[in-house]
């Protein structure tokens, strides 16, 4: 696809920013400076900023546990974010989502979830929402291969297909739905394939490569705009850490790891901006120092911010 020279950098710049909040993250959270679980991103970054290239600010996404790349790639602020999982009053949610709640309206962003394929519905109802305003937005919803074999799957995206709603499902396959290999629990080599039993587009693709991955999704979006209904896109890809931060990971096996290490999307993506020519090794390297300070500035900011006042508690509910 003709993507902008901008805009393919501004997808590194993310990426890069993922990748550093994340590992930034696993290292405050082993210091104890963040509270409550935290379930890292890393290794998937071309698959959420992929799938949020072709997205407009006023589009929609639902996130999952396993979100922080989700929000960062439709523009989440990583100060803000950061805040949020210290606790603090400053955060996108005033400290008291945290790692797995964190949400936005204003970037479209309904929410990480805790509950696996809990974003499905909630995804439905943004696209039906659309649908009967009469607006072109888009929801898309990120799941994982294990929220696949729910009934909110298949109840979601059997609605969605008959009302032909705005909606791009976005399957993350990272192989392990938290430490079930996906083959013990799916008989298709493909999750995608799925697909065929709603009457809707499906379509698989390299997770770990940004380009693919926006080319498919900005297809499976224009699709959705134009009336057509909604998409499965499947990215097979793969988490560098556990299940959760602390996870010993004894079930993927070392060699797995190291194969696909030899395929970080980051490290794939530099290299291919440079023989493009869109960028040089010295502005590559340039970007990478500048989201490294970035990060460490989001991390004073998380700490120098105020905790919520205890009477604060129940302020933002709503019922």
């Amino acid at each position: 696809m003709d993507i902008p020279k901008e805009k393919m950098i501004d997808m590194y710049r993310k990426m890069l920013r993922i990748r550093g909040f994340e590992e930034r993250t696993r290292k405050e959270f082993a210091a104890g400076n963040i509270p409550g679980f935290v379930h890292l991103y890393s290794g998937e970054e071309a698959t959420a900023v992929g799938a949020c290239g072709p997205l407009r600010n006023d589009d929609y996404i639902t996130s999952t546990h396993r979100g922080h790349g989700h929000l960062i790639a439709k523009g989440g602020r990583s100060d803000r974010m950061m805040a949020e999982l210290y606790g603090k009053k400053t955060g996108y949610n005033k400290g008291k989502g945290g790692s797995m709640h964190i949400a936005e309206m204003e970037l479209g962003i309904l929410g990480a979830n805790g509950v696996v394929g809990g974003g499905i519905p909630i995804a439905g109802g943004a696209a039906l929402s659309a649908k009967m305003r009469g607006t072109d937005q888009v929801a898309v919803c990120f799941l994982g291969d294990g929220a696949t074999n729910t009934s909110r799957f298949h109840e979601g995206v059997n609605l969605a297909a008959c009302w032909k709603l705005p909606i791009v499902y976005l399957i993350e396959n990272n192989m392990y739905a938290e430490c079930t290999h996906v083959s013990r629990v799916c008989n298709l080599p493909n999750i995608a394939d799925r697909a065929c039993a709603y009457g809707i587009p499906g379509v698989t693709v390299d997770g770990n490569d940004v380009l693919a991955v926006y080319e498919a999704v900005a297809e499976a979006v224009a699709r959705a705009r134009k009336g057509e209904g909604p998409t499965l896109v499947e990215t097979k890809t793969y988490r560098y850490h556990g299940h959760f931060e602390g996870d010993p990971c004894n079930y993927q096996p070392e060699e797995e790891m190291a194969e696909w290490k030899k395929k970080d999307p980051i490290v794939r993506y530099r290299k291919q901006l440079i023989d493009m020519g869109v960028l040089t090794e010295e502005e590559a390297t340039k970007i990478e120092q500048e989201i490294d300070q970035e990060i460490d500035e989001a991390v004073k900011f998380a700490e120098e911010s105020p905790y919520p006042a205890p009477e604060e508690a129940l302020e933002d509910v709503y019922a």
